[in-house]
């Protein structure tokens, strides 16, 4: 592994820092997922540009889902805590530990990008058990 000095502001280091410590990671291990999570959804060209806390993950059937930056939150978690927990967007930002900003804008990312989000809805939905 080779090595690279990288210079932060002060602010945004304090930041991932403590977005790293709430993951149980190190700072470093962060920054290396966040580099590596924004260079496979360069690759994979499907970021929407619009959405800079919005980008996608491979998920376990190894098709992009759409995720907020910097977690493992689906833009469908937002969605089903708000539409169907009744959540306001600071409730939804509190539970999950994000700022509010980054809870609107997924709510404006599943907007525009609302048949993807449904039909992920949708697909999970038909694998839960249906109850008795």
């Amino acid at each position: 592994m080779s090595r690279y000095a990288l210079s932060l502001p002060q602010q945004l280091k304090k930041e991932a820092e403590e977005w790293a410590a709430r993951r149980g990671v190190s700072l470093n291990q962060f920054i290396l997922r966040a580099v590596a999570e924004k260079l496979g959804s360069l690759r994979a060209n499907v970021d929407d540009p619009n959405f800079p806390r919005v980008t996608y993950r491979r998920g376990a059937a190894r098709r992009p889902v759409a995720v907020l930056s910097g977690t493992g939150i689906r833009v469908q978690t937002i969605v089903t805590a708000a539409d169907k927990w009744k959540l306001s967007p600071a409730e939804i930002a509190d539970q999950f530990n994000i700022p509010e900003a980054q809870v609107k804008e997924a709510q404006a990312f599943y907007q525009t990008h609302k048949d993807e989000i449904d039909s992920d809805i949708e697909s999970e939905s038909t694998l839960e058990p249906k109850g008795g």
